[in-house]
């Protein structure tokens, strides 16, 4: 039913309107580029190099040059065999102007021409020609010069022969058009990019890029083809092994190239091109790609027993992890998915680059054990992460926010259920435990003891981590995850509050703490929830006055406001358990009393670096150096 009031338009056969030419590329350019913003801005530019590209896959050109005007245009040419310019038999028009002006009109449809190509579907310059203000190309062939010029996509004069002229080759220039494109400006890096791109990928040709704007000039020529594309990638890392792999295979008709290295990073970097065209949605080319990497190291580290059993075997993400890879296939018959290009759709790819990499990276791996070990030892250990966090997330996983079900056995909870309310006091050892419990309020201060120093964490290794009990149980309490984990929901206590003895071995546990939370658990100091409390040094009484003093500046001030020593009892703790439940509770716990400090991310960055100064003593830290270093870092004066 239509609502009454409404109007309906006309529908008929006159409401069907057909776009002829290339009206309809002007009309919806997004189906053609995929945008009207930058990106589609640059894809013109690639249009046209990727057709100088399939020249020089058919072995027809060595050189092309890049030029970007001041105009604002920009320029292409190519040593290649040059654009037909002959009368077309069916149509009788020059090929150069249904090159320029037909959708649908191509030479790599058939493959006589170009047996491999990025170009399928006779739409690439003509679709530049299109969104452009003007165009004009030159066409080197026969021995003479060819030229015609173009607005809008529609041609302005018939082909004009220019007279003899030396060489071969393609030379189109054109002005992206201001009322289809957000911007019509050029980014110099985003071209520079691609360029470097495919100087990579086709090793025989060099391609010079000019800007006019800024009169730069850079030449890009790699005769390392993919291997040096991958060492390019891993310019600022660590690599595991050098120089890269590289893997060469034919299946069919197929030709499958891959360069592969590892660092000491955790990413995957994997760049996979088909044809030339950059496919940044990935595709069957790289499912067969990773199914193979990982098939292929399982294979080589149970043959070799770095792997005991199937349930240890590594997953897909464990083999890639600090991966810098270049896939690299020229199919014959393409399919993508859209004219963009983004992603390859053949489903033969798979099972031909899956089969080539397993057989060709299997060789290599038993012909360089050294490089084996390194890879699979990165790997390996990948996977010990991964299961370690698997464990760290059960370790913290709860039925309920305060169950208490599976908390560690020394924890003293608290009644309150709101975890905006309730405080985890984390002591020093049983005795000042026994002290906190006493004196805390139960309504919503719980007590967790540590005993003795935890790891030092600092680059260690998950799985170790979590071998720690102390770790264990403070992970437990909290109801936290680490790394990957940034959920705070399940946070038991929304203030975590470190108290220690206020000595040497306090702030190296101190340290140690901070130094987990910074490295394992930073969405807890970035949200606030974790403080020190400082607890006094000093009781000092005469006959009804009690004092308190956090240190031997205070102390000194105090005796200097008392008039010296005569008559003042001054008492020193070592440590909390030498206080008694409700001096601790007076002093140190009692809100409105007490001084706490919060933790900040980079107070804790401070505790973190010091652990990794000391990472290198062999036994316990030398006390003179946590005197001088770690009670600073952990007094926290802020």
């Amino acid at each position: 039913m239509v609502p009454q009031g409404t109007t309906v338009a006309e529908y008929d056969a006159s409401s069907i309107q057909i776009l002829e030419g290339l009206a309809a590329v002007r009309k919806r350019p997004g189906m053609y580029i995929g945008s009207t913003d930058a990106r589609g801005l640059h894809h013109l530019i690639y249009e046209v190099v990727d057709n100088s590209i399939d020249e020089v896959l058919a072995g027809a050109c060595t050189e092309i040059a890049v030029t970007l005007g001041a105009d604002g245009s920009c320029t292409v040419r190519d040593n290649g065999r040059g654009i037909p310019v002959e009368e077309h038999p069916r149509y009788h028009r020059p090929a150069l102007e249904i090159v320029m002006t037909v959708l649908h009109a191509g030479s790599k449809f058939d493959k006589g021409a170009y047996k491999v190509s990025g170009g399928l579907h006779g739409v690439g310059v003509h679709v530049v020609n299109a969104l452009s203000e003007s165009l004009e190309v030159r066409v080197w062939r026969n021995g003479r010069q060819y030229f015609q010029r173009y607005e809008r996509g529609q041609p302005i004069a018939p082909v004009k022969d220019l007279g003899p002229a030396e060489g071969t080759g393609t030379e189109t220039r054109f002005v992206p058009d201001k009322e289809i494109f957000e911007t019509v400006v050029f980014d110099k890096a985003t071209v520079e990019r691609r360029l470097k791109e495919l100087s990579f990928l086709n090793p025989q040709v060099t391609i010079l890029f000019k800007d006019e704007r800024d009169k730069s000039e850079t030449t890009f020529h790699h005769a390392g083809g993919l291997s040096e594309f991958v060492a390019d990638l891993n310019g600022a890392t660590n690599v595991l092994f050098s120089p890269p792999i590289s893997l060469h295979a034919k299946r069919d008709t197929t030709d499958i190239e891959v360069a592969l290295q590892y660092n000491d990073g955790y990413n995957d970097t994997t760049l996979a091109f088909v044809n030339n065209i950059h496919t940044m949605d990935g595709g069957t080319h790289v499912v067969g790609l990773r199914a193979a990497l990982t098939r292929t190291l399982n294979d080589y580290a149970h043959r070799h027993g770095l792997i005991k059993n199937d349930k240890d075997s590594l997953t897909g993400d464990d083999v890639r992890e600090g991966l810098s890879c270049v896939l690299s296939v020229k199919v014959l018959e393409p399919q993508f998915e859209g004219q963009t290009k983004a992603k390859l759709g053949n489903s033969e790819v798979k099972g031909q680059v899956e089969s080539a990499v397993n057989e060709k990276l299997s060789e290599y791996l038993e012909e360089h054990p050294p490089v084996a070990q390194a890879l699979l030892q990165k790997a390996i250990q990948a996977a010990q992460a991964r299961e370690a966090a698997r464990k760290a997330r059960e370790l913290t996983r709860r039925k309920g926010l305060l169950e208490g079900g599976g908390l560690p056995g020394k924890l003293a909870d608290c009644h309150s259920r709101d975890p905006a309310k309730c405080e985890l006091f984390i002591v020093e050892g049983d005795s000042a435990g026994g002290t906190a419990k006493q004196g805390r309020d139960r309504e919503f201060q719980a007590i967790l003891p540590l005993r003795g120093k935890i790891l030092n964490v600092e680059k260690a290794h998950l799985d170790k981590m979590l071998q720690n009990e102390g770790i264990r149980n403070l992970l437990t309490a909290i109801g936290y995850g680490v790394e990957a984990d940034d959920d705070l929901s399940r946070l038991r206590y929304h203030k975590i509050i470190l108290m220690t003895d206020a000595d040497v071995d306090g702030a190296h546990i101190r340290t140690l703490l901070l130094t987990l939370f910074f490295r394992k658990m930073p969405a807890l100091l970035a949200g606030g929830h974790v403080y020190i409390a400082q607890a006094p040094l000093y009781r000092l009484a005469k006959g009804p006055k009690v004092m308190w003093a956090y240190s031997d500046e205070e102390r000194d001030r105090i005796l200097a406001e008392m008039g010296g020593m005569k008559g003042v009892v001054v008492q020193r703790y070592k440590g909390l358990g030498e206080m008694n439940a409700e001096q601790l509770r007076d002093t140190t716990m009692k809100v409105g009393s007490r001084t706490l400090l919060r933790v900040t991310i980079d107070d804790a960055a401070q505790a973190s670096n010091l652990c990794s100064i000391l990472m290198g003593e062999e036994v316990e830290p030398r006390r003179d150096y946590i005197q001088q270093h770690a009670v600073e870092v952990t007094n926290l004066d802020i």
